[in-house]
Order: structure tokens, then sequence, then C-alpha cells
């Protein structure tokens, strides 16, 4: 049997977790384009790569306050602004009508008594790793999935008949110790027991015994995995369901890899097991902000951003070989270029390579509202021969790059910048 784990409101839980006047009340927690990145002056920037996915930030600011009105609220022309976004409610809010991904402004209109926190990422990260450890000392084979997501393997270690018992325990263990309460799917197959969690929702506990019974009427959107694309195609062929899924074997396998892997996920035959969390391809990161027609600090911007990736690609120990950039204008015109240079890295490399990639593609006299960074292909995973000619000065670079990053490490982010951030 598998379990798949999954905390219930996560980051509001990890807040009522360490505050309990939060509890049984309407509250929230939310977030915004994390803009602290740009300012002049030094502030202590940690960064995370432990995990990822939808609002799980990699770089916060562990020495400053956040207080409602100093991180959501903007004064602008003497008219008080609420900015930023949900990225989890608790369940009284939710019967409010709050949302994930809704404004914070509009979630107030709605829940007027709403208490609204700003987001707390080293709480978020150091809570979820806690309760991975946690659960690798009771299940044998663990997978986390994501941040708040855990799948556990059964098999050989727990009798069929008492996994519910197990999970209910395990439930209620989670709950003493963390102050957090999981939800509980449990199935023979692994990505049934994820679907399973979302029935068994909130702080609840739901097993599958009959995979086709259970399937028969939920709707494919609910299904992990089946984005926006697939849905289209799937409902082209009138498919609306995952049971009429289960009954188009023949049209999925016409659809070869994806559709295969698709239908055996869908059917509980996939026999996937507990599987490592696979090598990060890609390291990016992404700023929103009010429109900025100085091409000099945009492109400061740039180079501030480049500071960030340059440190987690240090940290991970990669060498990426492409090199993304976009950039997004107030009157909606996007433009992006992507370059692959066979170089060892090293931010003043980086830096130099973004600086021309942005010289090329800017659009003059326009507003940039925002940017977003990433490099990818890294060699550890692309067998490529890295350049020979410029060889002895990227790895006079390389060795710089190196001593900021120890130098970073033992100090913060933030003491060693290059002139062209300030």
């Amino acid at each position: 049997m598998f379990l798949h784990i999954d905390i219930d409101a996560f980051f509001a839980s990890a807040e009522s977790a360490v505050d309990k006047s939060l509890r049984g009340i309407p509250m929230a927690v939310g977030s915004r384009s994390n803009l602290e990145i740009f300012e002049r002056a030094r502030s202590n920037t940690q960064l995370m790569n432990d995990n990822s996915g939808a609002f799980v930030a990699p770089v916060f600011y562990s020495e400053r306050s956040k207080t409602f009105e100093s991180y959501f609220v903007d004064h602008i022309g003497g008219e008080r602004k609420i900015r930023g976004i949900i990225t989890s409610a608790s369940y009284e809010a939710r019967a409010c009508g709050v949302k994930t991904a809704m404004p914070v402004s509009q979630a107030l209109q709605l829940c007027p008594q709403m208490i609204v926190i700003p987001s707390h990422y080293r709480l978020y990260h150091t809570m979820s790793q806690r309760l991975y450890r946690f659960m690798q000392r009771k299940i044998p084979h663990v997978e986390q999935y994501s941040i708040d997501e855990f799948f556990g393997d059964l098999k050989g270690w727990v009798a069929d008949k008492d996994v519910y018992a197990f999970a209910r325990d395990l439930q209620e263990e989670i709950m003493a110790r963390f102050s957090l309460p999981v939800s509980i799917g449990i199935a023979q197959a692994k990505w049934i027991a994820k679907l399973a969690t979302e029935t068994a929702k909130p702080y609840g506990i739901y097993q599958v015994d009959d995979i086709d019974a259970y399937i028969e009427h939920i709707p494919i959107e609910a299904f992990p995995g089946i984005g926006k694309g697939f849905q289209k195609r799937l409902k082209e062929h009138h498919i609306r369901t995952l049971g009429e899924l289960k009954r188009s074997r023949a049209l999925l396998y016409r659809w070869k890899k994806p559709g295969i892997q698709l239908y055996k996920r869908v059917s509980g035959t996939d026999e996937e097991g507990i599987s490592l969390r696979p090598p990060r391809k890609s390291i990016g990161i992404s700023r929103t902000f009010d429109a900025i027609y100085d091409r000099e600090e945009v492109r400061r911007r740039i180079m501030v951003m480049a500071r960030n990736i340059s440190y987690m690609v240090q940290q991970l120990k990669v060498n990426p070989t492409s090199y993304y950039l976009k950039i997004n204008y107030a009157d909606g015109r996007k433009v992006k270029k992507t370059e692959t240079h066979l170089r060892l890295f090293s931010e003043m490399l980086y830096k130099k390579i973004l600086i021309n990639m942005y010289d090329m593609i800017a659009i003059e006299k326009n507003g940039a509202i925002k940017l977003s960074l990433s490099v990818s292909h890294f060699t550890s995973q692309h067998r490529k021969t890295l350049s020979l000619l410029e060889l002895d000065r990227d790895l006079a670079a390389h060795t710089l790059s190196c001593q900021m990053q120890y130098i970073r490490e033992k100090f913060g982010l933030d003491i060693i910048k290059t002139a062209n951030e300030i």
C-alpha cells in the first residue's frame, strides 16, 4: 500500500503551529514579489534549495521583522494600496470564499475579519524538513514530493489490513509532535493515493479499495499531472471523467509515452514506486514590479538577480551552459533570449552574457514590469566539452567566484556585490 501525506493549508498551519492565537479563526498567509532583493543597502539574505514548487521562495530575509503594514501596504500619492496574493488560507477563511492566488485586497473584502500574515519561508522550509526526517523514522521508504507532500511505501512493512490504523496513528502523532494537520490518501497505486488525499481533506484519511469504482465520476482536472493542454486534448475526444479515460486505452496508447504513462497512472497499473528527488534541471528567479523606464536601473536589477542565481549555482555545484532572459513590458510586449555558452561558469561570465543579451533585446522607451532569469543544461546532465580557448581565463574567474561564495555563505549573500549592482 502507498500513503500520500499532505499538510493541510501548510503555510497557514505552520503559522498556527507557532502562534496558538491564530488557531480556529479566519487567517491566511500572503506574499508579494520580493523587491527587497533590489535594495542597495546590505541585508542578510539567505537562500534555500531544499524544496520547490508553487509559492515556495528560495530567497528570504531572516533579520527583517514584517508586519501587515510594512509588507503588504504601499502608499502612492497619498493613497493606501494593499499589494500581494494569498499563498495559503485556513479553512475558516476558505469558508468565506478566500482562495490561493487571490489578491490580498480582494480576500479582505470577502473576509474583513481575516488576519493576513506575511510569509516566513525559513519556518516553512524548517518544518518541512523536520517532518520529512520524522517520517523517515516511521516508514522505510519515503519520498518528499514537495514542501508539503510526501509519499510512503508500506509494502513489506505494514499488512494491508492494518494500513488504515497505521495512517490514523501517524496522523495523530504528527499533530501531537508538530501541531500540523495532515490528510492521508491510501491506495495500492501511488498516484491514486495522491488523488485520494483530495477526498480526505481536510484532516481526514481515505482508503481506495476499488480503483475503478473510485475514479468513475472524478473529473479529469482533479488528477495530478493532467494540465490544461492535456485536458483540452482529452475533451476533444469527449473524455471528461477518469472513468471515461480508463475506458479509452487504445486512444491513450496512440499518444505514445505521455499518453501511456497517464493511462497507467489513472488505472493504477503504473507500478511506480518511491523515487528519490530528480536532479534539478534549472535554476531561476523572476520578479514583478511597477514599470521602470530607466534602462540602467533595469540592467542593475538584472545584475542583482544574477548574483542570486550565481550563489545557487555555486551552492548546488553545477555548471550551466544555457542562459535565459525574459522581459515583460507595461504595454504587454514580451521579449526573451536564450544563449548557449560551453564555458566554465563564473559570476563574472554570467553577468557579462546577461548584459549583452539585455542590450540586444531591450525595447527603447518602454517600462519593464517583470524580469525572469534562469540557467539550465548542466554539464553533469548533458555531457559537453567546454571551450579550451578561454579555459585559463575561465578557471581564474571560477576560482574567484568560489572564494566569493565562501565569504557569502559565512556573512550573507549581500556582503559582496559587483559595481554594476550599486
